[in-house]
């Protein structure tokens, strides 16, 4: 067997090294989430934890790796008096493919079967009791997959109620989930249930990627030989977790490091307590990793570090992070409650926003002056801010205009659910019907479905039993009983906005509208697991904006730098994003597609036909024929209407809307009318 690269023998992320290292002393901070960009090591100092945590004694065959000196209600047991068995920690790993079956556990068929009796077969959170629980690529995992595994996290033990079986049992386990914010983010709620996050970028300092690469090759050469000459070193962090672990119980958290924690927390307002309970365990256990029997405010500086950044999140366009200025403001601010033990509250003087220097960071900006790590409003106010164009290259948009600066979008509202009509098959999300591998179960089926239908195979092998010579508990069965679960739940979808940003659109309040009425699904979006595209169209062609994503922030980033201008392609950004249709369907035939267009259907840059009308509607109708669920959102304004954008609608088959009765009432209502051809 290869050896796992060492966790020593990692170059750098010393706030990853120390996160996983205090939940290995305290499993109870709540696991770590790790967040970064491919190829920085995430998995490789992962999988290397579990070599670091102790040795476990173990009830000899426990299928649920129950402590000998600890009454778990194991469903095992009650286990005979025995020799305590001793094994390593086990590493379990859970894949993004996996079922709840393969998670939690399930009915063990093979004795229902056979014997006629009711047996639970143990799950990977069983497997990772006492362990580590790692999740490659959680953002992409199932969401109730997620939430399942997190709820045994913070309880410590795992429920069961399914298919007749009732089973609690022990379920405490590090867990570790990593994930590339490219691919997507986790939503907000389960974003707070990890105990602490870091982020990992690969560093730009060359003595340092030498040295990665120096060693990479070195083990890849020699991993056995590798692995010998960092085993002392790992020897010495294995046991300072030890050492760690056993003072832990015995660390003190006075009162004014408490408060210190209380008004650090309340200055960046997180959500509910968790943060603070967060803060304290890590304070705590990073004061045993020191050796030391006293929390200090250094111990909670370091815990600040790791458990808010990804708590201070008020909005889904939000970067996760924290300014090393608003921290040290922040820890500032609390030692006077930390000194006095004043009572009143941390944020007496907070600045403009509320928080340390304003909102969401120095000087009032999400993210800086600039104001640039948010694309909508905040939650409670309901508005934005203007954004200026930064500097840009002059662009005369095809027709020797240049094009107007990016309008602040109108303040956004919220969407109610937008669906594809019929139903899909399955790409998972929260959008659309769809038949899936998860959800409610709707009907045995013989021919299609996933997972067996227990009671349907049951009811088909039955009326045979006295044809088939049955004379024991167990049921005869044949190939043809076999009977699947045909599952219903909800899909993602791909929801691409086609953008018109010619000069008849470049009205400052129409365009304003538009964009508010995007930001406002793509925040939709973002919460029911879409991809999301934006085709823009002027001048002379279109554009594809944002390729289809899950990443809801680089959308938004596009959006926040649309310019208008220009003359109307209405015809080439229809192909344009038929094309892209085309290829994500071949990318990923399970999302079905609804294409919303924002424009006032005039069309004044000519196509190879030389009529920009004609070009428009042959557009449309291919994008019918293609059986594309489609609204369009009628842009015109003015006392004359032409009603062009009605006819194209006619054309595409699919809804219309006027600009005007865009209204949270109103705009999910119309892109859930959307017809197929």
């Amino acid at each position: 067997m290869t050896s796992r690269f060492p966790f020593s023998a990692v170059v750098g992320h010393d706030d990853l090294r120390l996160a996983l290292l205090l939940n290995a002393v305290h499993p109870g901070i709540g696991g770590v989430l790790v967040r970064g960009e491919k190829g920085t090591a995430k998995s490789t100092i992962v999988r290397a934890l579990a070599a670091l945590l102790p040795e476990l004694d173990v009830v000899p065959g426990c299928r649920f790796g129950c402590d000998p000196r600890v009454d778990t209600a194991c469903p095992d047991g009650p286990h005979p008096p025995s020799e305590p068995e001793r094994r390593p920690a086990r590493l379990v790993e859970l894949p993004v493919g996996a079922t709840e079956d393969r998670l939690v556990g399930s009915l063990d068929l093979e004795r229902a079967l056979t014997e006629g009796v009711r047996a639970y077969q143990p799950g990977l959170l069983a497997a990772a009791h006492r362990g580590v629980l790692y999740v490659d690529e959680v953002n992409l995992l199932h969401d109730h997959l997620v939430d399942l595994l997190l709820d045994a996290a913070a309880m410590g033990r795992a429920h069961v109620e399914r298919e007749g079986v009732s089973v609690s049992h022990a379920a405490s386990f590090l867990l570790v989930g990593t994930m590339n914010p490219e691919e997507g983010e986790l939503r907000p709620q389960l974003l707070d249930r990890f105990g602490l996050t870091v982020a990992v970028r690969a560093s730009r300092d060359v003595p340092t990627r030498a040295e990665v690469i120096r060693r990479r090759l070195a083990h890849e050469a020699d991993p056995e030989g590798f692995a010998a000459r960092w085993k002392s070193a790992d020897a010495d962090l294995a046991e300072r977790v030890v050492r760690a672990r056993a003072v832990l119980p015995d660390v003190e958290l006075p009162d004014s490091e408490l408060r210190r924690i209380a008004a650090v927390c309340a200055a960046f307002e997180v959500d509910g307590m968790r943060a603070d309970l967060v803060v304290a365990r890590t304070a705590t256990a990073h004061a045993a990793w020191r050796g030391a029997g006293r929390v200090e405010e250094a111990d909670v500086e370091a815990a600040v570090r790791l458990a808010l950044p990804h708590r201070r999140r008020r909005d889904p366009f939000d970067e996760p992070g924290m300014e090393e200025q608003q921290l040290d403001d922040a820890m500032r601010r609390a030692a006077e409650h930390a000194d006095t033990g004043s009572d009143e509250d941390p944020d007496d003087d907070p600045g403009p926003g509320g928080g340390p220097d304003g909102p969401d960071g120095p000087d009032g900006g999400p993210d800086g002056p600039d104001g640039g790590g948010q694309d909508g409003p905040g939650p409670d106010d309901g508005q934005r801010p203007e954004q200026s164009a930064g500097p840009s290259t002059p662009d005369t948009g095809g027709n020797g205009a240049a094009p107007r600066p990016p309008v602040a979008p109108a303040p956004a509202f919220r969407a109610r659910l937008l669906q594809v009509p019929g139903v899909g098959e399955g790409a998972p999300g929260r959008r659309s019907r769809a038949r899936t591998r998860s959800g409610r179960v709707v009907r045995p089926s013989d021919v299609d479905g996933s997972g067996l239908h227990l009671v349907g195979t049951l009811a088909a092998a039955a009326p045979h039993q006295a044809a088939r010579g049955r004379s024991g508990p167990g049921l005869v069965l044949r190939g043809g009983d076999l009977r699947r679960s045909v599952r219903e739940g909800k899909e993602g979808n791909l929801v691409l906005f086609v953008v018109d940003a010619s000069g008849s659109m470049a009205a400052r309040q129409r365009t304003s509208a538009v964009t508010g009425a995007v930001i406002s699904l793509l925040r939709d979006a973002y919460q029911r697991r879409d991809k999301v595209g934006v085709v823009t169209f002027r001048g002379r062609e279109a554009d594809l904006a944002l390729p289809p994503t899950t990443s809801v922030d680089a959308a938004a980033a596009r959006l926040r730098d649309l310019r208008t201008g220009g003359r109307t392609p209405l015809a080439d950004g229809l192909l344009r994003a038929r094309r892209v249709l085309e290829v994500e369907r071949v990318r990923d035939p399970r999302r079905r597609p609804l294409l919303v267009l924002l424009t006032d259907g005039r069309a004044t840059a000519t196509g190879a036909g030389g009529d920009p009308g004609g070009d428009a509607t042959r557009a449309a109708a291919l994008l019918a024929a293609d059986g594309v669920a489609a609204v369009v959102v009628d842009c015109e304004s003015g006392h004359v209407r032409l009603g062009l954008a009605a006819r194209l609608a006619v054309t595409m088959n699919a809804a219309c809307l006027r600009l005007e009765e865009l209204s949270a009432d109103q705009v999910a209502g119309v892109v859930r009318a959307a017809r197929a051809a």
